[in-house]
């Protein structure tokens, strides 16, 4: 319970991303804002953790290091520029729903065992609230090239939870988290090199990345990662749809969007599929 606790924090963090980006000037772009929240969050830890006694990258394994960073810097591009081709309604519904998919797939190959009944139903029940929640977005544009995008995106994500899922048993989940992370950020600089970054220095642009760096990137990642300690990697795809959830619950409260009925079903599968994981009894609990 405590383990999905945490990853459960994580995604809901995740989820005050809509709504910072909301407020952020104008002229930010969310490829930009994607680039810069992992160099402030991987940026952060790395100088936390170098300034900790005893302590060594030598002894990471630097093959698994360099997949998950490179899984989590081109999750950025993917995603932004799905949601861009075919509207945030199909493009966060590709790349966040079939995440968990993918995820359990890879591990259904790896340890060469179905996955668990209870998952499945979870997951299910999430995607089908997912889809739901999204469905009254009048911005849908079923663009072939967005949805390979948004596609690309949710294998992304689960490539870089398997890998950290690895990485996280045997090594400190703060410095698995740093390391991707400001690796991640060194392969996106072009980004930022070429980009206008002078909203940035704006009252409300620094705030807001500030906000997506250090709590939405930073703290999250680290919760998550944390949490991967005692979860398998496909649960923890499945728990972080509480992102959408929290996103959309934001939404409706902090900036007035709509929520109709179909919305609000889509909630509460949510809600359902989330306590369907956290309240199964220990004893199901996998943490290979």
């Amino acid at each position: 319970m405590r383990y999905m606790m945490l990853v459960l924090a994580g995604a809901i963090l995740w989820g005050t991303t809509g709504t910072a980006q909301a407020l952020a000037p104008n002229e930010s772009s969310p490829l930009v804002v994607g680039a810069l929240r992992l160099l402030i969050g991987g940026g952060s830890l790395f100088i936390l953790i170098s300034l900790q006694k005893r302590f060594s990258f030598r002894h990471l394994p630097k093959k698994p290091i360099l997949i998950s960073a490179i899984a989590m810097a081109l999750y950025q591009p993917f995603f932004f520029s799905g949601v861009a081709m075919t509207g945030v309604a199909v493009g966060t519904v590709i790349a966040i729903c079939s995440a968990p998919i993918i995820a359990g797939l890879f591990e259904a190959i790896k340890f060469r065992s179905m996955p668990e009944r209870l998952w499945v139903i979870a997951t299910a029940l999430a995607i089908l609230g997912c889809v739901l929640l999204f469905s009254a977005s009048e911005k849908v544009a079923f663009d072939p090239r967005g949805m390979v995008l948004a596609l690309l995106a949710g294998v992304a994500f689960a490539i870089y939870t398997l890998t950290s899922k690895q990485l996280v048993t045997s090594y400190r989940s703060d410095t698995v988290v740093a390391v991707v992370f400001s690796t991640a950020a060194l392969f996106l600089l072009p980004i930022l090199v070429v980009s206008d970054l002078a909203w940035v220095f704006e009252p409300m642009g620094l705030v807001t990345m500030l906000h997506l760096g250090l709590l939405a990137t930073a703290l999250a990642y680290l919760l998550f990662a944390a949490g991967l300690k005692g979860v398998t990697a496909s649960a923890a795809v499945t728990l972080a749809l509480a992102e959408p959830l929290t996103a959309a619950m934001l939404g409706f409260i902090w900036l007035g969007e709509p929520l109709n009925f179909v919305s609000g079903f889509g909630i509460l599968l949510l809600l359902g599929a989330i306590l369907l994981l956290t309240l199964k009894p220990s004893n199901q609990a996998s943490t290979s």
